[in-house]
């Protein structure tokens, strides 16, 4: 399947435009190609915490999985094949580490990124990346039973409002 790079580019760019950034008042916007021939895109929302930011590619891959599936591709979410990730002004941005392996389960290490010059796949951008082979060979086979826990537990020690004593809830 041909890639129409300015395409995925300028989805990307109209994504970018509906980002909520009021914090660090940096829209991105990320648009990828899937293997059926759709156009699926996310923007960066922020939220005053930082730490709950959704970045572009995040939206990107909820996108992906939210949308219905393709009649050739059954129940199985289609992959990703190309992505274009913007900033505001439109120039190329790179995913961050995370988004990498993020974009890694959407699309594999064969995933084209497009950079300011020019496609590179994932497997370039995330050399020797943690994959699902990775979680199959290393997981434990059974999981062992949790330790007894005798005389654990929390304790909440708290005055209700109106109260003239702390009032004492135990959780075992």
């Amino acid at each position: 399947m041909a890639i129409n790079w300015p395409e995925l580019r300028a989805a990307a760019i109209d994504a970018a435009s509906r980002a909520y950034a009021p914090y660090s008042r940096l829209r991105v916007g990320a648009a990828g190609l899937t293997g059926d021939g759709r156009v699926v895109t996310g923007c960066n929302v922020e939220n005053a915490s930082y730490g709950l930011t959704l970045c572009a590619e995040c939206g990107l891959v909820s996108a992906l999985h939210a949308a219905p599936p393709s009649a050739t591709n059954g129940a199985a979410p289609p992959l990703l094949i190309a992505v274009a990730v913007v900033a505001g002004d439109g120039d190329p941005l790179l995913p961050c580490g995370r988004c990498r392996q993020l974009l890694l389960e959407a699309g594999g290490p064969a995933l084209l990124v497009d950079t300011a010059s020019g496609p590179v796949t994932l497997a370039d951008l995330l050399p020797a990346s943690f994959g699902t082979a990775d979680l199959a060979a290393r997981r434990d086979q059974a999981a062992p039973p949790p330790p007894p826990q005798s005389g654990h537990g929390s304790q909440l020690l708290h005055q209700p409002q109106g109260a003239t004593a702390p009032c004492q809830t135990s959780y075992h």
